[in-house]
């Protein structure tokens, strides 16, 4: 296949998955499409215990190590309202984050790589993943064995603030920690004309919520990065009467270990602190999430001489407060994460957002070089 078909086929294909998005560990069609495609091009497909998403194989001909390059597949709650022609046909599900254009790159390095299969001097595994958006999804590959042997790891994410032929990434902590926090106040109900009748769990909400501010500016370091975030508070039916009970819920983001454990018995002081004072039970519901990604130098480095090499414009970024359960696979593996420009101009996660094909196949080309590259470099130990 000619670079111009690959590119029209894989832009066709992109614009498949993008109207047809499916959430976390339901990614039951897009899976079929990925396999058929797979199997049309005669990849490898690995028989592991995932209920939906892909690992493949590519090479193996010639001894030599192994190296993984992951996409993720699902999409996100979203109703999508992006005006392009292909637009999602699932309501209230759509490619808000660019998993479809993800998946179609990583399919696009596969077909390129099976051309010179016979050629590599190694084993290039590609992941096809469920449920980043859940961030269990990198745990369940995990626990499939799927990068055992391996001896570095690379992925993607587009990146709508960086034009189409940028790249971009740092050594070190490039996403933060993510963590999910749900507060439950239990008061005691009134009318709203006697409170002192009752026990306000409005009142202790709203104190729960100025006193988690001050956590960052006066717990933390002020050479760390991190935030706090409440994002949901609720309680109370009508407009004469004090509820019995309130919630609240958030997130933290830090870019280090200690930060991330810090804030949590911060958390914890202050639930237990806020319940004594007013003589209430609150409860504090800590969800850990994906840890912080962090990249190895030597791979970083890597990677953007190999896009320099392909045509990119590279750049040196800041650390980024999303997720991402990439960083799972980083704990077990040295590699690298790597932000592609896709043109903007609407963010991730923004019902608008759209993603310019035209980054699709010098991606693909990309991810196809960078694994060949990694096969015989030297930073393999």
């Amino acid at each position: 296949m000619t670079d111009i078909a690959l590119n029209h086929w894989l832009t066709e294909f992109r614009r498949e998955l993008h109207r047809f998005p499916e959430l976390s560990n339901e990614e039951f069609e897009t899976t079929r499409r990925l396999r058929e495609a797979l199997e049309a091009k005669q990849i490898r497909i690995l028989d592991l215990p995932l209920r939906t998403g892909l690992v493949v194989e590519v090479g193996g001909q010639r001894p030599g190590p192994l190296v993984i390059l992951r996409a993720d597949i699902d999409a996100l709650p979203i109703e999508e309202v992006s005006g392009v022609p292909w637009p999602s046909e699932n309501p209230g599900v759509m490619h808000a984050c660019g998993h479809d254009f993800h998946s179609a790159a990583a399919l696009g390095a596969a077909i390129l790589l099976r051309e010179k299969e016979e050629s590599l001097a190694g084993t290039v595994r590609i992941i096809f993943q469920p449920a980043e958006e859940t961030g269990h999804g990198a745990p369940a590959v995990l626990a499939t064995g799927a990068l055992d042997g391996a001896k570095a790891i690379f992925g993607i994410h587009n990146d709508p603030a960086l034009p189409v032929g940028v790249i971009g990434s740092k050594a070190g902590a490039l996403t933060a920690g993510v963590d999910r926090f749900k507060i439950d106040v239990r008061g005691r109900g009134s009318h709203a004309a006697r409170p002192h009748e009752g026990n306000d769990p409005l009142i202790i909400a709203a104190h729960l919520v100025t006193a988690l501010q001050t956590l960052i500016s006066r717990n933390l370091d002020s050479r760390e990065n991190a935030v706090v975030s409440v994002t949901q508070v609720h309680g109370g039916s009508t407009w004469n009467v004090i509820p019995e009970t309130a919630w609240l819920e958030g997130t933290v983001r830090t870019f280090s270990q200690s930060a991330r454990e810090g804030l949590e018995r911060r958390f914890h002081d202050v639930t237990e602190g806020v319940a004594r004072t007013f003589n209430a039970e609150v409860t504090l519901d800590w969800q850990p999430g994906p840890p912080s990604i962090i990249n190895t130098a030597e791979w970083v480095d890597f990677a953007l001489e190999v896009g320099e090499k392909s045509g990119f414009e590279t750049r040196r970024l800041e650390e980024n407060p999303i997720g991402e359960d990439f960083a799972f696979y980083l704990q077990k593996l040295p590699g690298a994460f790597i932000m592609v420009g896709s043109g903007g101009p609407f963010a991730l996660h923004h019902p608008q957002f759209r993603v310019d094909d035209a980054a699709l196949y010098p991606t693909a080309q990309w991810l196809a070089g960078l694994a060949e590259a990694a096969l015989i470099s030297g930073h393999l130990k």
